[in-house]
């Protein structure tokens, strides 16, 4: 009896890895990144013609975190290159998630609580080394992302002004040509070692965020503990990312660390993915005194459409937020950072991108200020930050 027992404890234990190491990724995913029941009504006529005449460029997706291949459509979460190809997109930014502590909250979040990662990293049978390396989760997405522009002639990893430049031509004769940018959110995974910014920066890593979702050796998170400014190594940092034109982004960071990195950055930085407190009041979002700064030095807002960014389930809701950014420092700063695939919750997926347009002349915007708010402007600021060079092979 006891040898009965003993194999059938054995064999649920085997179900049990079997099952984490097969559907536990899987599960999370469509638990974490839910899209809606069903689909939105179709877009008007108008929408439709002005969208089509777009390309859609979006600050910030986390695609890549995910057990999805990007070049697959799926039913769960909230993207992937055939739903962004259908929504319109010609622009993405994928970000590498390296770090995300259990129990946080826009009220405070421990960088020293337990982290997710690597829990999501085993499931999915990533490298062993990225079980606890936050630096090796990052190379491993890159790695991702590399494999699938590998295969794929029509989706392109931008790593200089000219990528950018010879992704926008060809994308004149080939409509679902798809510019991809990598990025990192939160530089935790530098693992405190500045000279891991080249390394980042060898991998592709072209736009990078000081902090997420918590304080760390760098500077203050928006809902970290402490909310404190550029530390000595921040500083050491920001020099570093300066000098390989690293393109700034200051989603996340603290008001503190915001003032300290405006005032030693000349150039345009990007929120990537935000709400404005205007319209939404949360320590997650934007003042209205950071809004004007970010703008005087040319920068630019990417508002998003998760639902506790804009205050309401709807993208009418993210439409008023673009209209205040834009009322108080003008369009020409205002872009789409809609956070697809964040763990958040959100009205519509990458495919349904026109519903955005539609809520955007509903809320009085014309075509041309669209244009600009749905890709022009991120266009813009990533002509000034991307590196010179040639075409990459």
């Amino acid at each position: 009896m006891l040898r009965v027992v003993l194999y059938v404890l054995a064999g649920v234990f085997l179900l049990a890895v079997l099952g984490y190491f097969t559907v536990a990724a899987p599960i999370a995913d469509a638990r974490f990144n839910e899209t809606p029941p069903d689909p939105p009504e179709p877009v008007s006529d108008t929408a439709r013609t002005v969208h089509d005449d777009l390309m859609v460029a979006d600050l910030h997706n986390d695609l890549l975190l995910w057990p999805r291949d990007p070049l697959r459509r799926y039913d769960r979460g909230h993207s992937d290159v055939p739903r962004l190809r259908a929504g319109g997109v010609g622009l993405q930014v994928f970000a590498a998630v390296t770090q995300v502590p259990t129990g946080r909250s826009y009220a405070g979040t421990s960088a020293d609580a337990l982290d997710q990662i690597p829990f999501l990293a085993a499931a999915q049978r990533w490298p062993l080394r990225t079980w606890t390396s936050r630096l090796e989760r990052a190379l491993h997405q890159a790695r991702k992302l590399h494999r699938a522009t590998a295969q794929d002639e029509r989706l392109t990893l931008l790593r200089t002004q000219a990528d950018l430049a010879n992704a926008l031509m060809r994308r004149a004769g080939t409509p679902d040509l798809l510019g991809t940018l990598l990025a990192v959110e939160g530089l935790h995974a530098l693992e405190g070692d500045a000279a891991n910014v080249d390394t980042l920066v060898g991998a592709g890593y072209r736009m990078m965020s000081l902090t997420h979702l918590h304080d760390n050796a760098l500077g203050g998170s928006n809902t970290g503990l402490e909310k404190g400014g550029l530390t000595e190594f921040g500083e050491a940092v920001l020099e570093r990312l300066n000098e390989h034109h690293v393109t700034i982004d200051l989603a996340h960071a603290s008001e503190a660390l915001i003032d300290d990195v405006l005032a030693r950055t000349e150039g345009p930085v990007v929120v990537s993915h935000t709400g404005v407190r205007a319209t939404c009041d949360s320590p997650r979002n934007l003042s209205d005194r950071h809004i004007k700064a970010i703008a005087a030095q040319g920068g630019v807002v990417g508002v998003g459409v998760w639902e506790r960014a804009v205050c309401g389930d709807t993208l009418a809701a993210t439409a008023r937020a673009m209209r205040h950014v834009a009322d108080l420092v003008g369009v020409e700063h205002v872009a789409l950072g809609t956070d697809f695939d964040g763990t958040v919750s959100v009205p519509v997926d990458a495919a349904d991108l026109p519903h955005l347009t539609e809520a955007l002349l509903e809320e009085g915007f014309a075509p041309k200020e669209i244009r600009k708010i749905m890709g022009d402007n991120v266009v813009r600021v990533l002509r000034r930050t991307l590196p010179v060079g040639k075409p990459s092979g």
